[in-house]
């Protein structure tokens, strides 16, 4: 969406976010929402939780003013909803980022869930794994 948001932004955030709600995050990965003809883009976020938010919208906003309180273009953009609309957010079950990971050959060693991808690809294969059945190791 042009607003420049890097990973040093969405770490502050996401400490930010934790700090406000009392939640524990394990890992995360976001991506666009694209424009459409009735909504305005969005960052959509998978996030793995070791210990919940009381209240996922809490935390949600709390994200969203992180966001805002480190990088003046996305705040620009989000003034309004003039061009994005608040971030999506999706709990989703422990352990999936790990069973991605494994069935993508990168487990272990330098191999990490990418923080951050300006295509959905990554997000909509772990969004499905989190809908899909597996047993942990």
């Amino acid at each position: 969406f042009g607003e420049e948001v890097i990973v040093e932004n969405t770490d502050d955030a996401v400490a930010y976010a934790c700090h406000i709600t009392g939640a524990i995050v394990n890992d995360y990965t976001a991506a666009p929402v694209y424009f459409s003809d009735t909504s305005n883009g969005a960052h959509e976020w998978l996030i793995e939780f070791e210990k919940e938010p009381e209240n996922l919208e809490a935390f949600i906003s709390a994200l969203d003013t992180g966001l805002k309180k480190v990088n003046s273009d996305y705040e620009a953009k989000r003034h309004k909803n003039i061009a994005l609309r608040l971030p999506v957010v999706h709990s989703i079950k422990k352990g999936v980022f790990q069973e991605w990971l494994r069935h993508k050959g990168k487990l272990g060693g330098q191999h990490k869930v990418p923080r951050l991808s300006n295509e959905r690809k990554f997000l909509e294969e772990i969004l499905q794994m989190n809908t899909a059945t597996f047993v942990t190791k």
